[in-house]
């Protein structure tokens, strides 16, 4: 049982090795392992959000130069385009461990890759070693996830592995958003607007898109919303919902049979001729070519 069990965790570590070579949308060790693959050893760019919850045991690692240890019942936040390396674990060491890209889960995900960015943004600022009361939520997700990437034709898999995503993703927004809001700076007041805002966004970008409706909504000028949500996140308010539009379209572009003019008439655009002009400003390209694309 004991041979089995080593076995697993093996492999489970040599898939992880891999993806992070390939630099895959999803790499994680799908439940705990007893060590680090050696890209983690040798130092690598995080080019995603990187979780690392530990068990049981203890382990020290730099980030971006910087050194820490993290312990039992804690968890570790990689920021993207940091560098991260583990130097040191104890024999009885159980972590788990998780990179992901929002980008790929755009579809899915919508504004909240904009708080998702946020928090990424702020961790070089927050502890990156800390407990947050729920490392076996986050566990039970990297578990569940898995190792394996689903392919193309798994529909079903790819979908449930999509949603076990964006259902991390909330978790983490709301523990970063306890900790950090947690503060009374003007600076986790603004950011609490921003976030306000966004959820504003995903409600409201159908049908509106002006930054007045926004400001009133949150009892603010328009003048002062658009200055912060540039100063925050570097969009105005107007690109925020204009990202939504685009996103959303995209997902209708490839994943319905919907006709351009019944999408267009969706976002209430005047025609469909319109829209189009709008959705190549956006992305680069015609609706008809990026449905064609594939």
């Amino acid at each position: 049982m004991e041979d089995t069990l080593n076995e697993n965790i093996a492999a489970r570590l040599d898939t992880l090795q891999k993806n992070i070579g390939y630099r895959a949308d999803v790499c994680s060790s799908g439940g705990m392992v007893d060590d680090f693959p050696s890209r983690m050893k040798d130092g690598f760019v995080c080019f995603g959000i990187g979780l690392i919850v530990c068990h049981e045991g203890e382990f020290e690692f730099t980030l971006s130069g910087r050194s820490y240890k993290a312990a039992a019942g804690e968890t570790v936040f990689m920021p993207e385009g940091m560098v991260f390396s583990a130097t040191r674990r104890s024999p009885d060491l159980r972590v788990s461990i998780l990179i992901y890209r929002t980008e790929p889960i755009r579809d899915v995900i919508g504004t909240m890759v904009q708080s998702v960015n946020l928090y990424a943004r702020m961790s070089p600022d927050m502890p990156c070693v800390w407990r947050t009361g729920c490392e076996d939520y986050i566990a039970g997700y990297i578990s569940l996830i898995g190792t394996r990437e689903p392919s193309a034709v798994e529909f079903f898999a790819a979908s449930e592995r999509k949603l076990l995503l964006l259902s991390l993703t909330y978790r983490l927004c709301d523990v970063f958003s306890r900790r950090y809001l947690s503060g009374s700076s003007a600076n986790a007041r603004r950011t609490e607007i921003f976030l306000k805002l966004i959820h504003l966004i995903g409600h409201h970008y159908m049908t509106e898109r002006g930054v007045a409706f926004y400001a009133d909504k949150l009892c603010l000028s328009p003048k002062y919303l658009s200055e912060l949500s540039k100063t925050v996140c570097g969009y105005t308010v107007q690109e925020l919902v204009f990202k939504a539009i685009t996103r959303k379209a995209m997902g209708m572009l490839d994943s319905t049979n919907k006709t351009v003019a019944e999408i267009a008439d969706k976002f209430n655009f005047p025609n469909p001729s319109s829209f189009g002009t709008f959705f190549r400003k956006q992305t680069g390209m015609s609706p008809q070519k990026y449905r064609e694309r594939i």
